[in-house]
């Protein structure tokens, strides 16, 4: 039901919101003349419905400083998702082995040889049972990633031939627990869980020639074509193309892989102090190469879900997305001429009845973004603008104790303002004709993805505020419902909108 309110206090109110909440809004309609005429202005409110559903995300893109490996079955919703990981290596720009005449050890016929070598895995965090029992396999690559083309998280490398074929293959069963070190080792401040394969069985290159191990072929390539390793483009491209992880048996954890590291561990002697050491030549997984995680969902229990319409799901990794429709058209009819201040809406969340341990989080950041823009925000490596994408954060109140600052996470997010949004919809329609909704089904229509906020604080004149400098998707496990959906048995959802107008116009 629309109110007419008519008393400064509203108006005061409404001028704070327009202040406080729509500073992208463009205000030519207000001016100085505003405090010495607010009788003359008009403020209303009115509410509208918004509808929701479920959509499938089939895929979103993938490239990501981080990895997920591992298979775990969601408690909530008896699905299965399944991670496995893509990654190339770095090689710093004036790197070098040793002399080689220095290098200690040869083989039978004094050909030198490293140690050994290993790709190590590196994780801080993880879902799931860290006992649980997993097995991957370790793929040489044929070609590297191309810098440049967007890999989304259905990408195959297999079926698309980027897999050597008759190239390096290593099985490993492992845990996150990581049984096979010592305890005095994991105990040590310097430990970070890993990961470990080691690739120390013969290996063949590409040119037919056989070495003891994957870091002999590597370590020899350096002697004879040192050009190679001049910079990470030509290390991926004429010596290693990277690897893939790909998991192959177990159920119960999926690892953060937060840095990927190639070992290869030669022994040599310094003729200066006359001893000899044992060091390791190292090739990291940076944010300099690409890294893609490929994501596996069970199909049927994502459409059974997704056509559950008594609710909506947000669920990660490329699972399922909330769609909202706005109803734009209600929210300007007859209002072509005044001021929409805000419009605000509450998304409420419905609490999982399944209490487990190993429940998925719920997301702390959600994108509002246009749905035909879902796939360019992210390919174009864009920022929010409060006008047609907009960053929600999870509601929650905090308390400060001395420097330390707990949030306490409520079961809301506030969608404080997409007037701009509306605005942005009902200017794009009005100059688009009369067969823009037609050719536009989708110009009403938002979505809201969960996504990774990278972001520094700045501190001016002793205020801080913050700085966004990435938005990615999130690939992690997460999952969540939202009170909606046409067969939804919770209170409607609502926009809540103040408008406003000077009178006689």
């Amino acid at each position: 039901m629309k109110t007419l309110f008519k008393t400064k206090v509203l108006v005061g109110i409404a001028v704070m919101a327009m202040a406080l909440m729509s500073c992208d809004d463009t205000t030519e309609t207000i001016g100085s003349s505003l405090t010495d005429n607010m009788d003359n202005l008009e403020v209303s409110t009115d509410t509208f419905e918004v509808t929701t559903r479920s959509i499938v995300a089939d895929s979103v893109l993938s490239r990501n400083n981080v990895g997920y490996l591992g298979i775990i079955k969601d408690p909530e919703t008896g699905t299965y998702v399944t991670a496995d990981f893509m990654a190339q290596f770095h090689s710093l720009e004036g790197f070098t082995f040793p002399e080689k005449e220095n290098i200690v050890n040869h083989d039978a016929d004094n050909e030198i040889i490293a140690d050994s070598c290993e790709i190590k895995l590196y994780f801080k965090e993880f879902f799931g049972d860290s006992l649980a029992n997993m097995k991957l396999t370790a793929y040489e690559m044929e070609h590297a990633l191309q810098e440049g083309k967007q890999y989304y998280s259905n990408f195959d490398p297999e079926k698309e031939g980027l897999l050597r074929s008759g190239g390096l293959q290593k099985d490993l069963v492992y845990t996150l627990a990581d049984k096979g070190e010592s305890d005095s080792i994991k105990s040590s401040k310097n430990y970070t869980r890993s990961i470990r394969i080691r690739l120390n069985d013969l290996y063949t290159a590409k040119n037919g020639r056989t070495y003891n191990n994957y870091g002999t072929y590597v370590m020899k390539t350096y002697y004879e074509h040192p050009e190679y390793f001049k910079n990470t483009y030509s290390f991926i491209n004429k010596v290693c193309p990277g690897f893939y992880f790909k998991m192959k048996s177990g159920v119960g954890s999926m690892a953060t892989i937060f840095a990927t590291q190639l070992n290869i561990y030669i022994r040599y002697h310094n003729t200066k102090k006359d001893s000899t050491y044992t060091v390791a030549a190292t090739f990291t997984g940076t944010e300099e190469v690409l890294q893609a995680t490929r994501i596996s969902n069970d199909k049927k229990a994502i459409k059974a879900l997704v056509e559950d319409n008594t609710c909506t799901y947000i669920k990660t990794p490329a699972g399922i997305f909330t769609e909202m429709t706005l109803p734009v058209d209600e929210i300007m009819k007859n209002h072509q001429n005044d001021t929409l201040n805000t419009a605000k809406m509450v998304l409420t969340r419905i609490n999982n009845d399944n209490e487990s341990k190993y429940n998925l989080h719920i997301p702390n950041y959600l994108l509002l973004v246009p749905k035909d823009s879902l796939y360019s925000f992210f390919e174009n490596n864009r920022l929010h603008n409060n006008r047609t994408s907009y960053l929600i954060e999870r509601d929650y109140t905090s308390t400060t104790s001395g420097t330390t600052t707990v949030k306490v996470f409520k079961n809301t997010y506030t969608l404080h303002n997409l007037s701009g949004l509306i605005r942005f919809m009902e200017e794009a329609r009005a100059k688009g004709g009369s067969n823009y909704t037609a050719e536009h089904p989708n110009w009403n229509k938002v979505v809201l993805v969960p996504v990774n906020v990278s972001s520094h604080t700045i501190t001016t004149n002793s205020q801080t505020s913050t700085s966004y400098d990435k938005i990615s998707n999130d690939l992690s496990l997460s999952s969540t419902r939202f009170v909606g959906g046409s067969d939804n048995h919770h209170e409607k959802l609502k926009m809540s909108v103040i408008y406003s107008k000077f009178k006689g116009k």
